[in-house]
C-alpha cells in the first residue's frame, strides 16, 4: 500500500526488506513504520520540524526493526523546488543571525579595537634608582660631604663595572648571571650595549670634576629629576600631545620625544634652579650666584657691584627660566648613539656656567656705563 505523500516533503529512513513482527496483534492492512521522528522541510517556514509517525489501529507502538519503505513518487518534483527554497532561507537566516551577533559584540566594536592603548612600560625600577640619586647627592652636598672622595667613589665604581659589562657583552654566561641581579634596572636596548649606569657614573664626576660644586649639583639633581619627569610624563601624555619639531635653534631633537616630556623637564630644571640656590646652596659658601650677592664676582671679572645687577627676584627668575629651558633642550637632544645620562649633566651644566657669565658680564657693562 501506498502512502499518500504530506503537504511538506517529508523524509524518511526505509529498509531493504520489512520483517514479520512477532506481536500477538497484527494489523496485515497497515504498514509498519518506525517511531523515529521525521524531518519536514516547508517552503513557509525557515525550520524544520519534527512529524512522529502515527501510530498502528490497535494503539500498540511498532517493535524496533519493523520498517517500510517510504513512497516518493508524488513528492519527486516538489522534493527539489521546497529542498532548494528551503537550503537559501536557512543560509540567509543564518548569514543574518552571525552578523547581528558580530555587530552586538563588544569585542568586534571598532571604537574598541582603534582606542586600544599599547601598554606602557612605566620602568618602575630604573626610575626610582635613577631618582634616588639626586635625594643621595642633596644628602651628600648638605652634610658637606669632600666632593673629592665623591669622585674617588665614583670612580672606583666605574673601575669594577666597566670590566664586567665587557665582560656579560662578550660572554653569555656572565650576561645572564648580571640580567639576573640586576635586569630589573635595565632597558631592552642596554642589554646588548653598554650599561646606562656606566653613562650616569661618567657624567656626574665629568660635572664635579670640571664646574664649580654648586653648578655640578644642580647639573646632577637635573639629571635625576628633570630625566625621570620627561620619560614620565611623555609616556603619560605624550600621545596627546604634538611631536616636538626636528630642530630648534639649529639643534637636533630626538624624533621621538614628545612636547609632554619637554615641558615636564622644563618645569622640573627650573624647579631645581629655584629650590637650590634659594635653599640648599646657602649651607655652604662660595656659591655661583645667592639672593643677595647675585653673580659671583669670579663670574663679574672681580667686581661685586656687577654681580648685584641679577641679584633678588631679577637674578633668580633669570637663572630658572635658563635652567628649565636648558634642561628641556638638553634631554631632548639628539646626539646620536650618545647616551643622554653623560650628554646631560654635562650640558646642562656647562650651559648654566656660560648663564652666569653672561650675566657677570652683562653686570659689569650696567655698572661701568
Amino acid at each position: 500500500m501506498t502512502l499518500p505523500a504530506n503537504d511538506a516533503f517529508s523524509l524518511g529512513l526505509a529498509h531493504d526488506q520489512p520483517r514479520r513482527s512477532s506481536s500477538r496483534s497484527r494489523t496485515p492492512s497497515l504498514p509498519r513504520r518506525s517511531s523515529s521522528p521525521k524531518i519536514s522541510f516547508s517552503p513557509s517556514s525557515t525550520s524544520s520540524s519534527l512529524v512522529f509517525p502515527p501510530q498502528p489501529a490497535n494503539g500498540m507502538p511498532a517493535k524496533r526493526g519493523h520498517k517500510c519503505k517510504i513512497s516518493a513518487r508524488n513528492g519527486s518534483q516538489q522534493l527539489k523546488q521546497n529542498k532548494e527554497a528551503t537550503i537559501e532561507e536557512l543560509i540567509e537566516e543564518v548569514d543574518a543571525r552571525i552578523a547581528r551577533e558580530h555587530r552586538l559584540s563588544p569585542s568586534s566594536s571598532p571604537n574598541k579595537r582603534n582606542t586600544a592603548k599599547k601598554q606602557i612600560d612605566w620602568e618602575i625600577p630604573r626610575k626610582v634608582l635613577h631618582s634616588s640619586i639626586g635625594f643621595f647627592t642633596i644628602y651628600l652636598y648638605t652634610s658637606k660631604g669632600n666632593p673629592q672622595a665623591v669622585v674617588i667613589a665614583l670612580s672606583s665604581a666605574l673601575a669594577v663595572l666597566v670590566p664586567i659589562d665587557i665582560l656579560r657583552l662578550k660572554y653569555p654566561f656572565f650576561e645572564h648571571a648580571f640580567e639576573k641581579c640586576v635586569g630589573i634596572f635595565m632597558r631592552d636596548s642596554e642589554k646588548k650595549s653598554s650599561n646606562g649606569v656606566i653613562w650616569y657614573i661618567l657624567g656626574a664626576n665629568t660635572a664635579l670634576i670640571t664646574l664649580p660644586l654648586d653648578i655640578a649639583v644642580v647639573s646632577i639633581l637635573i639629571l635625576s629629576w628633570a630625566d625621570t619627569a620627561a620619560s614620565t610624563f611623555g609616556r603619560l601624555w605624550g600621545s596627546l600631545t604634538p611631536p616636538l619639531p626636528a630642530r630648534l635653534l639649529g639643534l637636533p631633537l630626538a624624533p621621538r620625544k614628545s612636547l609632554a616630556g619637554f615641558i615636564a623637564a622644563s618645569l622640573t630644571g627650573a624647579a631645581v634652579a629655584v629650590g637650590f640656590w634659594t635653599c640648599i646652596g646657602p649651607i655652604r659658601d662660595n656659591l655661583t650666584w645667592s639672593w643677595d650677592a647675585g653673580v659671583s664676582s669670579t663670574f663679574s671679572g672681580g667686581s661685586a657691584e656687577g654681580g648685584k645687577v641679577f641679584s633678588r627676584w631679577t637674578g633668580l627668575a633669570v637663572v630658572t627660566v635658563c635652567a628649565g629651558l636648558v634642561s628641556g633642550v638638553a634631554e631632548a637632544l639628539d646626539l646620536g648613539s650618545v647616551d643622554d645620562n653623560l650628554s646631560l649633566p654635562i650640558i646642562a651644566g656647562g650651559c648654566l656656567w656660560g648663564l652666569f657669565k653672561v650675566l657677570g658680564w652683562l653686570g659689569d657693562i650696567f655698572i661701568f656705563s
